[in-house]
């Protein structure tokens, strides 16, 4: 895959927060650097917008990495985890991220996802084919959709250098 990235480009970064965090436990037993992984993704374009989606706990613990997503540039959207009977849990923001992308998607020359899940297959063709925008991926490649990768217009993968996206491993 083949991009032009250059400084005069508006992009916007939408981050799949537990996708990241569940692929760098699982795969590395570590945390996700996102500050790098923003860096990277902006890659000295002119950003718009960068949004981290995640879910508040019943504990407060994520307040300490909101700060640091904040301080990194990041406007962090927060929303409370489901839990049903039984105890399944559940704090997906799929359409959220979606809906975001698609609202900014005409202001954004590219638009960069950082996330493996392949449920956004669809929103790369519909960004690309409604906005003739530049959509690009960033996720670790062990556990990102083929889907995905094939129809994003470029894909960065993580796990090419762990040492610059992950803490701890």
């Amino acid at each position: 895959m083949s991009v032009i990235k250059h400084r005069d480009q508006r992009v916007g970064v939408f981050i799949d927060v537990a996708n990241l965090y569940h692929s760098a436990k699982n795969l590395y037993r570590a945390k996700v650097n996102f500050k790098e992984v923003l860096k990277t993704a902006i890659a000295g374009r002119h950003l718009i917008r960068a949004m981290a989606y995640s879910v508040r706990t019943e504990g407060g613990e994520e307040q300490a990495f909101v700060e640091a997503l904040t301080k990194s540039g990041i406007e962090v959207r927060l929303k409370d985890l489901q839990i049903f009977p039984g105890g399944m849990k559940k704090g997906d923001w799929d359409v959220g991220l979606a809906i975001d992308a698609i609202k900014l998607g005409a202001k954004l020359d590219a638009i960069v996802l950082v996330t493996g899940d392949g449920d956004f297959a669809p929103l790369v063709e519909f960004l690309k084919v409604n906005f003739g925008s530049q959509v690009e991926v960033i996720g670790f490649g062990r556990s990102t959709s083929g889907l995905l990768k094939e129809v994003a217009d470029d894909f960065t993968d993580l796990g090419d250098n762990i040492k610059k996206y992950l803490i701890n491993q």
